[in-house]
């Protein structure tokens, strides 16, 4: 049996069981009135989503965590090559944990939010604090298996950071989770980006032999597309930071389980633009007492206030985000990332 067909099943059960979830958990969130609060300071059409049903993204937390146990257990009953390799269960399972973990924090900042209906759950310094530990357990855990300091740099190969790689690390994970964050703001934007993040790095799992996050990879694309069918415009349920933050751990978990984090340059080339367009946009309004760059943050509002409707933007960001994939699969097979 080709090892294709493990990633195969992995991201047909989670899309079906995504899917399946949706049905019954949103009119679940509405009868409990979990519904979104819209800020005020957004795009004013926005409005009319006021009390979309949200924490959505408990549909793909639960099909891809069903879908990686499913489909490991098959491989690993048909293999031995996954239980004999400590590191690759531990990338896998750690990866796991800490999306999870980040998961749950989001759900904290979403329940605080509904209780208090207003669109500002956990304060920005929790949040902080939280994701950093995180971050350095999901590392120690790495570290403890066997992992080590290189990383590779493109041009360059492999080089050993020491200490600071761990500091990096811990550092790229958190602005990474936090821009993923930031790029959940219209229908069906983020779900869409990450399925193909999830898909390109799954390529990359195949290419370099790893089938455990070639498993989990698809799983988690598929609930991405599970979840679209309820999310795209016009959306029915958000991801809510449930969602949104688990998804930002399931691309480090993607990226550091390959030993591959500098694929998080070309791959979330969507993702750090939505973080800079903040980054830019507050310290200039800062530095000239009220000027913008931007109409508005992040920047698929800025789109929006340009008059682009969600549906092309996403389309566009998606088409940016595969034609990234493509050439990161080629600057791989050409050696300058190996």
């Amino acid at each position: 049996m080709t090892t294709g067909i493990w990633s195969f099943e992995a991201a047909l059960i989670s899309f079906i069981v995504s899917s399946l979830i949706g049905s019954k958990l949103i009119p679940f969130l509405v009868k409990v009135k979990c519904g979104q609060t819209i800020k005020e300071i957004g795009p004013t059409w926005h409005m009319s989503k006021q009390n979309t049903p949200t924490m959505g993204g408990i549909m793909f937390i639960c099909s891809s965590l069903i879908a990686v146990v499913v489909s490991c257990f098959c491989y690993m009953k048909a293999t031995d090559d996954f239980m004999i390799n400590k590191l690759k269960i531990a990338q896998v399972a750690a990866g796991f944990a800490m999306s999870f973990i980040y998961g749950l924090i989001g759900f904290f900042d979403d329940y605080i939010s509904i209780k208090k209906k207003r669109n500002m759950g956990l304060t920005a310094k929790q949040k902080l604090v939280l994701q950093f530990i995180t971050a350095a357990l999901y590392l120690i855990v790495l570290k403890i298996f066997g992992d080590d300091t290189r990383t590779v740099i493109p041009f360059v190969g492999s080089v050993d950071l020491g200490i600071f790689y761990y500091i990096i690390s811990a550092v790229v994970i958190v602005g990474i989770v936090n821009a993923v964050n930031l790029t959940d703001g219209i229908d069906g934007l983020n779900g869409s980006v990450t399925m193909f993040v999830a898909a390109f790095f799954m390529v990359m799992a195949g290419v370099i032999g790893f089938q455990g996050m070639n498993i989990f990879c698809a799983a988690i694309a598929g609930g991405c597309l599970g979840f679209l069918i309820w999310n795209f415009n016009p959306a029915k349920i958000f991801m809510g930071d449930t969602g949104s933050l688990f998804l930002g751990g399931a691309v480090c978990a993607m990226a550091f389980g390959l030993d591959l984090p500098i694929l998080l340059l070309p791959l979330g080339i969507i993702y750090l633009c939505e973080m800079f367009s903040v980054i830019i946009q507050v310290s200039y309004f800062k530095a000239t007492h009220g000027k913008r760059i931007f109409k508005m943050t992040p920047i698929h509002h800025h789109f929006e206030m340009s008059g682009w409707n969600e549906v092309k933007i996403v389309i566009v960001f998606s088409s940016v985000t595969f034609v990234m994939g493509i050439l990161t699969m080629l600057l791989f097979l050409f050696g300058v990332i190996k």
